[in-house]
């Protein structure tokens, strides 16, 4: 899919996605080895739109299973489709179980879920395993056969491979560990919160209209807040949120009444807006 490092950062870029040199490097390997990559960091730094922009330069179909507690085998790989399949029993009232048995446990009856369906095909295909940390223990050991030999074996069918492996990222907010046996599987990158000389060119691409000045700002008031000691520092998708913001309120800078009216777009929390209130000196900005 890439040539070489500066491919992935360039390619990357014409889809609004600018990467770090890390990054880039980490989807080059992942690419090249035809490893998973597992991407950790803070919610709202890009983990998820990297898999997004991967598969919009690819021209790969999206597959997504978004994790959380309680997902299970039938939600991540596959189930049957238990009301059509009474209703083909119902309709052959006559015949004999082994005969019904043979046709429901068919094609026609299975309902493919992600990891199946990122597994099935020869079309190009981008599998999103979004929030992995928030699955149970128990789908990581699905995921790490999948992942291991890119089969799964439905009993009633045989064992189903590959014939074209998915680009493979796995996101995780590490709200709790992931085991050792998954992470060897993959190709590892975290993703942090950029430098200030990229989150400006970041800003300006996401916000064209907003003044360089402005833009310059705003990247400096969310430093500031990401150096106090708040409960949800602002990631990159609230500065952009709040570049947009103060474009929408007709801002051309920023003094106290603004960013005490606005803050509610970078922070979360009550009590986070009333310290970030009560510590931000816009003047030693």
């Amino acid at each position: 899919m890439f040539t070489s490092v500066d491919d992935v950062s360039a390619r990357l870029a014409e889809t609004g996605y600018l990467a770090s040199p890390a990054v880039a490097t980490t989807v080059f390997l992942a690419d090249r080895l035809g490893k998973p990559l597992l991407v950790e960091g803070p919610a709202g730094v890009g983990k998820t739109e990297l898999a997004k922009a991967v598969a919009e330069i690819a021209g790969a179909e999206l597959i997504r299973l978004q994790c959380y507690e309680g997902v299970d085998e039938s939600r991540a790989l596959y189930e049957w489709n238990h009301a059509k399949q009474l209703l083909r029993i119902s309709a052959g009232r006559d015949e004999t179980w082994d005969a019904a048995r043979t046709d429901i446990f068919s094609e026609e009856f299975l309902l493919p879920r992600p990891l199946l369906t990122a597994i099935r095909g020869d079309g190009p295909k981008v599998l999103l395993i979004d929030e992995t940390d928030k699955a149970d223990v128990e789908v990581e050991g699905l995921l790490l056969e999948v992942l291991s030999d890119f089969q799964v074996t439905v009993p009633e069918l045989g064992t189903i491979t590959a014939t074209r492996r998915p680009f493979v990222v796995l996101t995780s907010n590490a709200s709790r560990e992931l085991s050792e046996a998954l992470r060897r599987r993959c190709l590892f990158l975290h993703i942090g919160f950029p430098d200030a000389e990229l989150e400006r060119r970041i800003v300006r691409l996401k916000v064209p209209e907003l003044d360089a000045a402005l833009a310059e700002s705003v990247v400096r008031v969310v430093g500031a807040l990401r150096a106090m000691d708040l409960r949800k520092v602002p990631s990159v998708s609230e500065t952009i949120d709040w570049a947009r913001t103060l474009l929408a309120l007709g801002a051309d800078s920023l003094d106290e009444t603004v960013v005490r009216d606005s803050l509610g777009v970078l922070l979360k929390h009550q009590d986070d807006v009333l310290k970030a209130s009560a510590k931000l000196d816009l003047d030693a900005m």
